[in-house]
């Protein structure tokens, strides 16, 4: 079912600062700014040879990011985003197993521009999956 891990997502208090170490530090290829309202974050896109960091900063005090980052606030790890060819069948089967997914359960448009879903960190050893069609 899985397919190539898409992204890992890090969330990060300062967006601009975070991108700055990834460019200037690291030599990366940094996107600019993404705001996703629907999503409650502003991303940028590290890109790497195999795959790409997603960097994000809270949209809003009501982003979940946001409360990730009242948790942990100096940032850190906040979902691993895997490619599937079939959505929906990939939540089916998922449901079959009992996996959980967040919110009402019906893809939305990702920062790609292609649907994706969430599912519950605790289904999957405490971390927060995202699965991307592609």
């Amino acid at each position: 079912m899985l397919g190539r891990l898409n992204h890992v997502a890090i969330a990060v208090p300062d967006l601009a600062n975070a991108t700055a170490v990834y460019r200037d530090v690291l030599g990366a290829a940094v996107s600019q700014p993404q705001p996703l309202p629907e999503h409650g974050v502003t991303v940028v896109f590290v890109d790497l040879d195999n795959t790409r960091i997603e960097l994000l900063e809270p949209l809003g005090e009501n982003s979940p990011v946001a409360r990730f980052l009242e948790r942990c606030p100096d940032g850190g790890m906040h979902h691993i985003c895997y490619e599937v060819d079939d959505i929906a069948a990939a939540r089916e089967r998922l449901a079959a197993h009992g996996a959980r997914v967040l919110g009402d359960g019906e893809p939305k448009i990702g920062a790609h521009g292609k649907p994706v879903l969430f599912l519950h960190p605790k289904d999957f050893a405490g971390t927060l999956i995202e699965i991307e069609q592609v």
